[in-house]
This record gives C-alpha cells, structure tokens and sequence, in this order.
C-alpha cells in the first residue's frame, strides 16, 4: 500500500503535468504538511517545464494546423472561385489560399461544397479551418463568423433582358418574378428592402448557378435576377442581352470567414498574410490573372462570338479536338486562337499575306508543313504546332498561366519583340516573368524613345496586348460553358439558319430568305 507522501506525489505530478494553475490552488495546502525528500523536489523541478510544454495544454488554431502540416477549406465550384483545369486546380479563392498555406509550410486540403448552406454547416461542425468561396460580408456572416480581411468588392446588380422594360429602382422590381442565389448576401440585402416595400417577392435557387440564372433571363423564363457585378462579368459574354439595370447595393466586401472554433489565431494570421500579399503586389497579379481581360468584349462583339459557336464552330470543332491532342494543348484554346485570327472564317486573308483559318504567314505555313493554308484542316494543325513550339521557346521559369499568355503574345508579335519588352519591363523595376506587368510595356514599343533602346526596334505593340486578352475572353466562355450548353446553343443556331434558308412565295416568284449581312464581313480580318 502507497504511503500519503507517494500518493499526493504522484497526484502532484499528474495534475502538474496538466495544469499547473490547478496545482497550486488544490495542493500546495497539503504538500506544505508533508516533508518532501530531496530527490522528489529534483523530481518535481525536473518535471514542471516538462508539464508546462506537455500536450495537456491546449494548442491554438494555428498550432494544430502547423503540427497536422494540413490547411483545410471549403469553396464550391464557380468561375474565378475554384475549378479544375487542365493544370489541375484554379480560381482566386483557391489561389488565394494555396499561397496562405505555402506561407504557414502547410499542404493545401480542399472540400468542395455544393452551396452557401452546405459551407455553413461544414463550418459550424468544426469540420475545416475556413470557408473561401467567394462569400459578402453581411450582417449574418459579421454575426456568426470572424472575418478575414477583405480581398475583393463586388456591388449587387439587378439584371433585365435587353429589349424588354428596364427596371430603374426597387418599385418597377414590386410583382415581377424575380429569381437570386440562395445567399445570406442577397437574402440580407432583399429581407431589408422588403421591410419598406412589402410588395416585394423573389425566389431563392440553391441548385441554380449564375450561368442559369442569366439563360433564365434572356429567354424570359424570370423577369429579372440579382447577382454581383464581378460574377456578372465572367459570364455575361456568353449572354451579351443580360445587362445590367440598376445598382441594387453599395459594393459587398468578400473575404475568408472562420468558425466558432477559431481561436483568432489563424485569422490573425490571415491580417498578415492579406498585408503581404496586398503590399507585394500579389493580389493585383492574381485580379490580372482571372478579371484583367473582362471588359476586351463589347455588346455586339459578344453577341456575335455567341452566333458564331452556334453557326461555325461546329464545322471546326472536331479539328480543333484532334489538332489540340495531337500537341497536347487545350482544343478551346486552339478555337480562340482561331476565333481571333479569322472569325473561324477558313478562306480569310488579309492584305499583308497571312491566309486561312489560322492566318498563317507563308514562311510560316512552309515551316510548320502546310501545304494549304486555306484548307482548314491543315490551317489548324499548322497553327497548333507552330502555337506549340512558340511556347516551348517561353523561358521554363515563366509559370502558367502567364507562360501561356507569353506565349499567345509572340505568336502575334514574334519571340523578339516580347523580349524587349520584358527588359524594359524589368529595368523600370517590374516582373519581366508576369503578362499583368509585361502588358504593359507592349505599347512602348511603338515609342521612339522606348523602340530605340531596344534589340528588335519598333512594333505596334498595342495590337498583342489586345490579341492576348481577346483570346483570354473567348477561351474563358469556351471553358466556362458546359459540353450540354454548347450543344444546345449549336442545336439551336442550326434550326435558325435552316428556318431561314427556307423559301416563300412573293409574287408568284420563290425567294431565299435570307440572313441579315454579317457584320464582322466588312470589318478587315485581325492580324
């Protein structure tokens, strides 16, 4: 049997091993009554730092994270936020945190929820570290989440059909069908509205994205949807006739938001990382990356580019598909290049000598093996291997995406004059290896005091920054409509160029009617 003195030693230890404080306050009463030998103060002096750095004590948010060596988050997949890609994962969310997990030397776990409501229970369950989905800041989230600094802002637009009534405030919205995105963002927004005016309804949809919502408008299956101003942006190429009505809300603010279960110690963390990241300029590298090239498209720009993935793609797809394996490029890459070079257009030619779908040069077309540069097939095959071999000649350093975008640009300019851009891009201090600051310096080669100081002298270096981002835009709605939704749209152009084709009776005479001119026919081919 244990005698006292080993009894309230061994308490001693244990509880001291686990909480010091509780030591002192439940034990030192008795242990001043009992007479402690020598070797057990050795014993006790030894082992208080051991129970001071012991697991007992309980680690924060970032220590756990950092002993796991893992960073979980939920997103949801959605333009701009988090998609897979050819490379693998993308979207500024996802950039965004894959950076802050470099930062803490952790690896990057990623859980994919399919709405709002399924991102607040995986948060309130404790089941991930943060949510980076591209969520406002509202008087909801303000309540129930810590925040991380804001990233972005993004006011709520309310959107019509063009052609139809345009809404210009809250009452011409009082009795129509309204259709929104089920997020506390809207939610909160439209609850308040409605406190003033009563009248007004709307329908919340948690399995309808914003691509839908958009379709739902123009083909007048809702009369108006709200949605923010960035999100509108990355798809209204695709529905150029949903425009914009009226600003619903002051710009939203959108961030990381942590759970209850967050100390604050991986949000502080996170004030930190924002400040770098803002102060470096890698944020607005990152904004170049997925927003820099929205605004290349114009109303009728876009709307004909639509037109034309219904009436001319489908003669090109499959070799586009085929040209594209063959190299290993993306096939919706291939067909921007395209759509940009001829408007798909295989016997375009311009008055310089580039010819065909692709608009190859001749020494070009000899170089690449193109017998025939006005057949299409040769032309896109020619192109993919010489738009190939142009980004092989990209210095290995240069990352994707910008390898690419190097890439795009001297295959428009040539490798020399993207050269001496990038030296005067990195004598006046910026990154030589970014399109978002090299775009920049493009232009100055039309400059006499900028072309003189370089190797290759002058070149009308607006005509790649614009090229590059054109490609950007057609790619973004090749990548970002679904294979379902580009059939249809084919489907659907191919039955109004046949109901068009068809004759009629005038006069006793038949007649073809026929389509309205194509714009783009008078307009010089792109060089």
């Amino acid at each position: 049997m244990l005698s006292a003195n080993c009894l309230y030693e061994r308490k001693f230890v244990s509880l001291l091993l686990c909480n010091a404080r509780k030591v002192v306050e439940q034990l030192l009463p008795k242990l001043l009554l009992i007479r402690l030998s020598l070797h057990h103060i050795h014993l006790i002096a030894f082992l208080i730092p051991l129970g001071l750095l012991s697991g007992c004590i309980k680690q924060t948010s970032l220590e756990k994270v950092q002993q796991e060596g893992v960073l979980h988050i939920v997103t949801r997949n959605a333009p701009a936020i988090y998609y897979e890609d050819k490379d693998g994962p993308a979207g500024l969310e996802y950039d965004l945190a894959k950076l802050f997990a470099e930062e803490l030397g952790v690896e990057l776990r990623v859980r994919v929820a399919d709405d709002q409501q399924e991102i607040e229970r995986i948060l309130d369950g404790g089941f991930t570290n943060f949510a980076a989905a591209g969520i406002a800041s509202t008087r909801h989230q303000n309540e129930k989440y810590k925040q991380s600094p804001f990233h972005s802002e993004s006011p709520l637009l309310v959107i019509y059909k063009v052609g139809t009534y345009r809404p210009r405030d809250i009452e011409d919205l009082l009795g129509k069908k309204i259709e929104v995105p089920s997020t506390w963002a809207h939610r909160d927004v439209l609850v308040d509205l409605q406190q003033v005016n009563p009248a007004l309804t709307w329908a919340e949809s948690s399995d309808t994205d914003t691509f839908e919502l958009l379709r739902k408008v123009v083909e007048n299956e809702i009369d108006y949807t709200v949605i923010d101003a960035a999100t509108l942006a990355l798809h209204q190429a695709y529905y150029p006739r949903a425009q914009i009505a009226f600003t619903l809300t002051e710009p939203l603010k959108f961030g990381w938001q942590f759970g209850s279960h967050e100390d604050g110690t991986l949000a502080d963390k996170s004030v930190l990382f924002f400040e770098r990241i803002k102060s470096d300029g890698t944020l607005d590298h990152l904004y170049e990356r997925y927003y820099g090239h929205i605004g290349q498209l114009n109303y009728v720009d876009a709307r004909t580019f639509k037109h034309h993935i219904g009436t001319r793609l489908p003669s090109f797809i499959s070799l586009f598909e085929e040209a594209a394996e063959e190299e290993r490029l993306d096939w919706r890459l291939l067909a921007a290049i395209g759509y940009q070079e001829s408007h798909w257009r295989p016997h375009a030619k311009s008055p310089t000598g580039v010819r065909g779908l692709m608009m190859l040069t001749q020494a070009t077309a000899q170089d690449m093996n193109v017998a025939d540069r006005l057949d299409p097939e040769s032309s896109i095959r020619g192109g993919a291997r010489y738009f190939k071999k142009t980004h092989s000649r990209i210095p290995e350093r240069i990352h994707e995406p910008d390898r690419t975008w190097f890439a795009l640009a001297a295959y428009n300019v040539g490798l020399g004059h993207l050269e001496d851009a990038r030296v005067l891009t990195e004598r006046d201090g910026k990154d030589p290896d970014k399109w978002a600051d090299v775009m920049n310096y493009l232009p100055l080669l039309q400059q006499k005091k900028w072309y003189s100081q370089t190797k290759h002298g002058y070149a009308r270096g607006e005509e790649p920054v614009h090229y590059v981002q054109n490609i950007r835009r057609y790619f973004d709605v090749l990548t970002f409509t679904s294979e379902q939704a580009l059939a249809q749209e084919m489907a659907k152009q191919q039955v109004k160029e046949e109901s068009k084709l068809t004759t009629s009776s005038l006069d006793g005479k038949q007649t073809a009617e026929l389509t309205l001119p194509d714009p783009l026919k008078t307009l010089p081919p792109a060089l």
